[in-house]
């Protein structure tokens, strides 16, 4: 059989689909239709039989162990306590909060949980942006106070013993290996490109190790608040996919809602919105916002980083040139 990663994207989701379609019997769900969501670093279908819904999701091969994602979902269940609207996750028959499944033709044991459906649509998309631009000023001070009752909760939380997360920190952003990959290294880059991400890594690493880690600054993050990951739903916006959320700097957080929106008309629009939501609910001060530019260049080299050691995945395929190039205006202008 062909190698799961040397399969174009339809047809690993396709195998994908099937191992999903097979770990819903611990559900006991038997007659499911499956209708692929989204397929990046997992694949997320939706889940129908009769009246019910949820979303499925296998995730990526190796990403994470099973302690933490056992910490992810413990950590949206303490959110949900605190009266942030998660994602409920269903548990399997057996009370499990996740599967392992492994077949021939996978790339190895996926791990497979399941969750509640989550009505509304999609903000925008990573490759499109906002979809509605007229209520960007609205929906980004919403996304502002969701972002901060978060990390309201997070500061806060007493964190269980035994639980793990990565961390969005100096190691993890620009550290020897980055949580997403040696981003300087990339193929797709030019000699001269490589060398000057190389640069800016060595810059970040020690712009980042001199932030204090306080509660103020720093805690639990979602770390993709993207606007795929965004549910809007009248005036309500809720957060789905937790798959990254780790330790890391609040900052970090309120870049990656702005991250894609750069060059765009709205851009200051949201910007400005998103900041005072965030106000609304907790304290940011100008003080502060000095270092986003230092978090934008974060941003943007993880990002490099992603399509590097995901160079296989058809949104590697399509956006390494942008990002490679985005990354590199921001180094020369931060350097």
């Amino acid at each position: 059989m062909i190698n799961f990663f040397a399969l174009d994207p339809d047809s690993q989701a396709e195998r994908l689909k099937s191992a999903g379609h097979i770990a819903l019997r611990d559900w006991g769900i038997e007659n499911a239709q499956l209708e692929l969501i989204k397929y990046r670093e997992n694949a997320v279908f939706k889940v129908q039989e009769g009246d019910f819904r949820a979303a499925l999701r296998v995730h990526r091969y190796g990403y994470h162990t099973h302690e933490e994602l056992r910490s992810e979902l413990q950590w949206m269940g303490a959110l949900a306590e605190s009266g942030i609207k998660v994602p409920e996750i269903i548990r399997t028959k057996s009370h499990d909060l996740f599967v392992e499944y492994d077949a021939e033709g996978l790339p190895g044991a996926l791990q497979i949980d399941l969750f509640e459906w989550i009505d509304g649509k999609q903000l925008g998309s990573v490759e499109e942006g906002v979809d509605d631009e007229s209520e960007v000023s609205h929906t980004f001070g919403l996304i502002g106070e969701l972002a901060a009752r978060v990390h309201n909760q997070a500061a806060t939380w007493c964190i269980p013993k035994g639980f793990t997360r990565h961390a969005w920190d100096c190691e993890g952003l620009a550290g020897e290996r980055p949580f997403w990959g040696r981003f300087w290294e990339i193929k797709a880059a030019t000699d001269a490109q490589r060398a000057l991400l190389g640069a800016v890594r060595e810059r970040l690493y020690t712009d980042l190790a001199n932030i204090e880690k306080t509660h103020d600054s720093y805690s639990m993050i979602h770390a993709d608040f993207a606007a795929e990951n965004i549910m809007v739903d009248g005036t309500e916006v809720r957060l789905i996919d937790f798959d990254d959320a780790g330790y890391g700097w609040h900052l970090f957080e309120l870049v990656t809602a702005l991250f894609f929106l750069q060059g765009e008309s709205y851009f200051d629009s949201a910007k400005n919105a998103l900041i005072n939501g965030y106000r609304k609910h907790r304290q940011l001060d100008d003080e502060q916002l000095k270092l986003l530019p230092l978090f934008f260049m974060a941003r943007s080299t993880t990002y490099v980083g992603w399509v590097h050691t995901r160079a296989e995945t058809e949104t590697a395929q399509e956006l390494t040139p942008t990002l490679v190039e985005a990354a590199c205006e921001l180094a020369e202008e931060y350097l």
